[in-house]
């Protein structure tokens, strides 16, 4: 039975989400972020104020919530010309895919995530990608999900499992998880002080969270809200 877990933590509406259901299972929960040179850096400064308000807010997890981890691997930003690490336009390429998709980010951050939890002794690596609401991104995908897995268990002659806990929901649902493990405090947390904008923004606080409002991260976390907060108010 696993007991412990790292969780890939960038300070944004879905890692928070993830965190919040690792802390629930889990006796003991690292988490890693990464400085890759992104534009919206911001959310460096924000996982931080997360993770301190979730150990206030929720007593019962803050026992379980250990160590975090930053790295910086700016080398992305060395070899991909995408818009989330270059002053680049949103735009879709002719590939068929946004150019906010950074080439080899997920399956770089996974390899790193699974050299760091072989050394920390941590069994679950838990990563918050997703294909049922998403961009597009073919490292988000379950099949390159499963294939990280078999990899790195095979080169670290160590199994670990990486949990995609919203995998198969979409970001309606991902709201619902959040209100479910942690009740309105933890809602409220999201909504103020997690980062998912891609142009950092955090001025104007929406009913969905800090934003641009215009950016793919934010027209998707408020499309998310509004049938979120539309579902909520079906069932009064």
């Amino acid at each position: 039975m696993h007991t412990s877990a790292l969780v890939l933590f960038s300070g944004g509406q879905d890692s928070t989400t993830c965190l919040a259901d690792a802390l629930s299972r889990y006796e003991r929960v690292e988490t890693l972020g990464f400085d890759y040179g992104q534009r919206h850096r911001i959310e460096l400064d924000v996982r931080l104020i997360v993770l301190a308000k979730l150990r206030d807010a929720f007593p019962d997890w803050a026992g379980r919530l250990g160590e975090d981890h930053l790295l910086k691997v700016d080398v992305l930003s060395q070899v991909s010309e995408s818009s989330l690490t270059q002053d680049i336009a949103f735009s879709m390429q002719s590939n068929g895919l946004p150019n906010t998709f950074v080439p080899g980010r997920n399956l770089l951050f996974l390899t790193l995530a699974g050299a760091l939890a072989y050394r920390r002794g941590l069994d679950v690596i838990v990563t918050g990608v997703c294909e049922t609401d998403y961009s597009g991104y073919p490292d988000c995908r379950d099949d390159t999900m499963k294939a990280m897995q078999l990899a790195l268990s095979l080169g670290m002659d160590k199994r670990l499992v990486i949990e995609t806990p919203l995998m198969w929901i979409d970001k309606a649902e991902t709201w619902a998880m959040a209100r479910r493990l942690g009740g309105e405090a933890l809602l409220r947390l999201i909504v103020e002080d997690t980062h998912t904008c891609y142009e950092g923004e955090r001025g104007q606080l929406h009913a969905w969270g800090h934003g641009c409002g215009r950016c793919p991260a934010c027209a998707l976390r408020a499309r998310g809200w509004e049938r979120y907060a539309a579902s909520e108010a079906a069932t009064r």
